[in-house]
């Protein structure tokens, strides 16, 4: 009997692990991906044939007769030429300083209107958010006379406030962030007014923290803007050393003659830094374009 009692209880038996089954997918989950990668791929095809190019001589660039993607003579000659005759680090530091300008003044004005329009009720609202809508529909080419008169009138050509200032207006960036706002539960809000925070404060320390994802994608987009905005800083950039990027390699380089490997390897300087900042903040823009941020 003590035996019996002694002997341990033998553990039940464990059922083999399933196997997960796979899922086949739909024929129209198939289709979407094919088309997918065939834009990814039309997409890439022309950045790879800009590096190719700029790696290739300039006598190999230009035999048109024979297109070959690999180069046969590896030379970084397009790319010594480009910054040996002429200032593209300064043209590339003028350009991070105005999309920086425009960024960080357009994210606090469109912030601040968007918060306004979402969360206060004043006589005239719906009519002057109708003309902030409105402003969508007048093309930006309309406004260049005006604003080039006041520019010249202000002493701000050939300045940083002077390329900056007047891409600042983004109507579609506060269409954006108020319906994003409105979005946003009021009852954080109603948490911070009974603990004693204001409305900058409730913006600040409540709306913003959850607003990260639609802040930096709206960011990125506007410095993406301006940084391939070519038509303003044409106008009021007559000085060479307050040239943008795009009107520097447009201009300058243009008047060097067709050298074709020099002018992929611009290609290749004026898009380096925005596929860079791209693919630092992909999840951040994938994520604002999609409208998560709250939890």
């Amino acid at each position: 009997m003590t035996a019996v009692l002694d002997k341990p209880a033998e553990a039940p038996a464990q059922e083999p692990p399933r196997r997960r089954r796979f899922k086949r997918p739909s024929v129209g989950a198939v289709i979407v991906y094919v088309a997918v990668v065939l834009l990814a791929v039309l997409w890439l095809l022309p950045l790879l044939w800009a590096l190719s190019t700029s790696l290739k001589t300039e006598t190999e660039a230009s035999l048109g007769q024979d297109v070959h993607w690999i180069p046969r003579d590896w030379s970084l000659e397009g790319y010594r030429t480009l910054f040996q005759q002429g200032d593209h680090l300064v043209w590339m530091v003028n350009s991070t300083v105005v999309s920086t300008i425009v960024t960080v003044l357009t994210l606090v004005l469109c912030v601040l209107a968007a918060y306004g329009f979402s969360r206060f009720d004043f006589p005239g609202k719906n009519v002057v958010f109708g003309i902030i809508i409105a402003g969508l529909m007048v093309p930006g080419q309309a406004l260049i006379i005006p604003l080039f008169d006041i520019v010249g009138f202000l002493n701000l050509s050939n300045t940083y406030w002077g390329l900056a200032l007047p891409q600042v207006v983004a109507p579609v960036m506060v269409f954006i962030l108020k319906r994003f706002f409105d979005a946003v539960p009021r009852d954080y809000e109603e948490a911070a007014k009974i603990d004693g925070a204001g409305h900058l404060r409730v913006l600040w320390s409540v709306i913003l923290p959850l607003s990260g994802p639609i802040l930096a994608a709206v960011g990125i987009f506007t410095f993406i803007g301006s940084w391939n905005n070519f038509l303003w800083p044409l106008l009021v950039a007559t000085d060479p050393s307050m040239m943008t990027l795009p009107v520097g390699l447009g201009v300058v380089t243009g008047g060097y003659g067709l050298l074709y490997a020099q002018n992929m390897a611009s290609a290749v300087v004026g898009a380096l830094p925005l596929l860079v900042v791209f693919m630092i903040f992909q999840k951040q823009i994938v994520n604002g374009v999609a409208g998560v941020g709250l939890k």
